[in-house]
């Protein structure tokens, strides 16, 4: 168990999407002395991609400069750096076999981790985080590492049941190697399959001792926050105690889905955490989902919180990875009262919920969706399961409903998945080319606070910063 960092602090810029939540979202989260968080999800192919179409500024071949093992930086800007940019060409796609990568993959990993949070922490002293789905197995060890070696601060972890991150994190500090179990679908009690990611030879035998971050569970409900602090090897050191009204990936309902009128989870009773409970596990915790209110922070507060976690209105701001047409159309739905999200039962491959902004020329759209060819290009949230020969094969349900069946997958699994590694790219500004000439359409996730998103833009502007947040959310410093 690490040191506890004294003073939490009391807001969590949540970590959102894939590169929304970018190194500068979270450097100037962290230098208005609060947490900043980066998304670590996909950040390789977010490296590859941004080196590929020009590395406006330099920033990424400066922090790979700065990686600590020779000759792996240079290594991947000479493969992927493109001077000027790839601009309206179909770009590099790189290997989807991650579970037992190469040691170029491996590499890459690692190096994309340090380099997103090396720029996260660059020039100040501020806390700095970083965010992995828990359903995102085959890629996280690697980049659990790569953000240690820059010194992550606080490592925060949802999607599912992220029991065994403490226990490799420890591992990490001690420069040992570690595993993790992957979910295998049709797995027998005789199968081991796992992950394993081993420092000492990522670095080349030359080992630097490594700050211990800490570790924050992102639970939805009071039993599992209870499991992962009094019943697994290494215990968590808090939690973000996320409610549905969060954007991104929900926690489905317990019990039988049931949907409403619209199509939507109904969520009850059940799933309304007890904060009773979470509070007497002595651990500190943030509430998320609808707490971007300076009183909703300070309930937060009185009911014994360390504070909260806040997402979408950070996802809007002018530091946030979102193109910056996204922003501006979200936020003049948003002055207009016409901003909308659905949460969709069926549009994320990882079988969670996930909230949909609803937004012309997107995959929110019937029509842009049917017209997309389906291809899985990125794999992040594709699933593992066991092949006839006993091997671990994947597949995706957004994938093309033919590939899907022949893996033994059910066609019904396939109808509304939305291929959300390659929307989420495009949100950002990476968008592939796809071999008929068309761009990846977007498909932008938000919480439901994002119909009232204007609210932070100043008066007599059209867009708002980071820090106009959180003066909002906390007048009184």
């Amino acid at each position: 168990m690490p040191d506890m960092i004294q003073d939490p602090p009391v807001l969590i810029q949540g970590g959102m999407g894939v590169a929304v939540s970018n190194w500068r979202l979270a450097r100037a989260v962290s230098q208005l002395g609060h947490l900043g968080v980066v998304s670590g999800v996909a950040i390789d192919a977010v490296l590859v991609r941004r080196l590929q179409l020009g590395d406006d500024g330099g920033h990424m071949r400066r922090a790979l400069a700065a990686f600590p093992v020779p000759g792996v930086g240079e290594q991947i800007i000479e493969k992927y750096y493109v001077p000027g940019g790839k601009h309206g060409q179909r770009l590099v796609q790189m290997s989807m076999k991650r579970d037992k990568p190469s040691r170029q993959t491996e590499d890459l990993g690692v190096a994309a981790a340090f380099a997103e949070v090396f720029l996260a922490k660059e020039g100040h002293d501020g806390l700095v985080g970083v965010n992995h789905l828990e359903k995102v197995q085959a890629t996280t060890l690697p980049m659990l590492y790569g953000a240690m070696l820059a010194g992550v601060d606080y490592v925060t972890m949802g999607a599912g049941i992220p029991k065994t991150i403490p226990a490799v994190l420890d591992k990490f500090a001690a420069g040992q190697p570690a595993e993790l179990r992957i979910d295998v679908k049709g797995a027998t009690p005789e199968d081991n399959f796992r992950s394993r990611f081993d420092p000492v030879e990522m670095m080349r035998g030359e080992l630097r001792p490594l700050a211990r971050p800490q570790f924050l569970g992102i639970v939805s409900s009071h039993v599992l926050a209870t499991m992962l602090a009094t019943k697994i090897e290494v215990l968590v050191d808090g939690f973000i105690v996320e409610a549905p009204t969060a954007g991104g990936h929900n926690a489905p309902p317990r019990g039988k889905l049931r949907l409403d009128e619209a199509g939507e989870p109904i969520y009850g009773e059940r799933d309304v955490p007890d904060l009773d409970v979470i509070r007497d596990l002595g651990l500190p915790f943030w509430l998320a989902g609808g707490r971007a209110e300076p009183e909703q922070i300070q309930e937060a507060l009185d009911l014994g919180a360390a504070g909260v976690q806040v997402g979408t209105a950070f996802a809007y701001c002018d530091e946030s990875g979102f193109e910056a047409d996204i922003k501006r159309r979200v936020i003049d739905l948003s002055r207009q009262s016409q901003a909308q999200v659905f949460t969709d039962p069926v549009a994320s491959p990882s079988g969670f919920p996930f909230k949909v902004v609803t937004l012309e020329g997107t995959l929110s759209q019937e029509n842009v969706y049917e017209n997309r060819r389906r291809i899985c290009e990125l794999g992040y949230l594709r699933s593992a399961y066991r092949r006839s020969d006993g091997k671990m094969g994947w597949r995706c349900a957004a994938e093309p409903v033919e590939l899907y069946v022949g893996k033994g997958g059910d066609e019904k699994d396939t109808v509304g998945r939305k291929c959300l590694c390659s929307a989420l790219m495009a949100n950002v500004g990476l968008p592939q080319v796809q071999r008929e000439g068309d761009l990846e359409p977007t498909l932008v996730t938000s919480g439901d606070d994002v119909a009232e998103v204007a609210r932070f833009v100043p008066p007599g502007a059209d867009s708002f910063t980071a820090a106009d947040v959180v003066r909002y959310l906390l007048p009184e410093g």
